[in-house]
């Protein structure tokens, strides 16, 4: 087996799929029994990462020569509710994933951990690089540097073939609608099909935030599993930020209904998201990656795609 993607139920999974697949390579994809994967040409397997017998029986099976761990519980909001299992999936499952590993005789695989931008907090600086301090601000952030730091120290201890990965803000068609982009685009849809009132209801405007579109990023993924050095760390992102002032821009100028935009009092989150732009210098220097998709075509993608759930035409 070419590729075992860990938690590839989620967003980002189907997407990395597609990725590999469109280069010839076999995947394996691991989730939980709750999800799914609707894409058609890989082997699909339940996959509990807590029970780590379970994990090393995955790999005595595929022995995949890549390993993607997209596992996490990735909301930062329903990590403040359930830490614990937070910490079960985010740090003790990427344990019995390494340590599986290690156990299976004459294997050796590179493995990509993802980790967040988040790791970050909010830094000062408007462009961050990977040697900037860590301050993480809520439990999935706390996590993750936690992650990568055990992905630096198994790398480093045993020479294993480990890249990390911290990621930045990512949007695209199919993205849950708690996240702030593919809620407006859903939200415009509904007005546009008669389904709410052209009222838009905001309160940040001025928040700021490294967006990627979905297929940079999985790009990335790939690209860094070949050509990322063991033991390092990479910042995935556009380098950019956009506001959301700017992204309800790009989306209103798109509807076909006039919309009023109503500020609200701003309500702080003590889950907010870090607002500096990644430095991706890093990665484009190892990889030669560059971002394909602009803001403008990836929200313009989402909306089109709630359209057509909505039986509107695309325009």
């Amino acid at each position: 087996m070419d590729a075992l993607i860990i938690g590839a139920g989620g967003f980002v999974g189907g997407y990395l799929i597609q990725e590999l697949q469109s280069q010839g390579k076999s995947v394996a994809a691991a989730k939980l029994p709750h999800e799914s994967v609707r894409i058609g040409g890989c082997e699909v397997c339940d996959l509990d990462v807590c029970n780590e017998n379970a994990v090393r029986m995955l790999l005595q099976l595929h022995r995949p020569a890549q390993i993607y761990y997209l596992e996490e519980q990735s909301s930062a909001a329903d990590a403040w509710k359930d830490p614990q299992h937070t910490v079960d999936v985010n740090i003790k499952g990427v344990l019995h994933l390494l340590e599986a590993v290690r156990s299976v005789e004459d294997y050796y695989p590179r493995i990509l951990l993802v980790g967040s931008g988040e790791e970050y907090g909010h830094p000062r600086a408007e462009l961050i690089s990977e040697d900037a301090a860590l301050h993480p601000t809520n439990i999935y952030a706390v996590t993750k540097a936690c992650q990568n730091m055990i992905g630096s120290v198994y790398a480093g201890a045993y020479g294993m073939g480990i890249v990390m990965v911290r990621a930045f803000s990512h949007i695209g068609v199919g993205q849950s609608p708690q996240y702030a982009a593919a809620d407006l685009a859903l939200k415009i849809a509904e007005m546009e099909a008669g389904f709410r009132e052209p009222v838009m209801k905001v309160s940040n405007l001025a928040a700021k935030r490294d967006f990627s579109d979905i297929r940079d990023m999985v790009r990335a993924y790939v690209l860094l599993m070949e050509r990322g050095r063991s033991g390092e760390t990479y910042n995935v992102g556009s380098g950019r930020q956009i506001s959301v002032q700017e992204m309800l821009e790009m989306l209103t100028e798109l509807s076909t209904v006039p919309i009023e935009i109503v500020q609200e009092e701003r309500t702080l989150r003590r889950f907010d998201a870090v607002s500096a732009a990644a430095d991706i210098t890093k990665l484009q220097e190892d990889t030669g990656w560059k971002p394909e998709y602009a803001p403008e075509d990836t929200l313009r993608a989402m909306l089109n795609h709630n359209r057509r759930n909505f039986g509107i035409p695309v325009r």
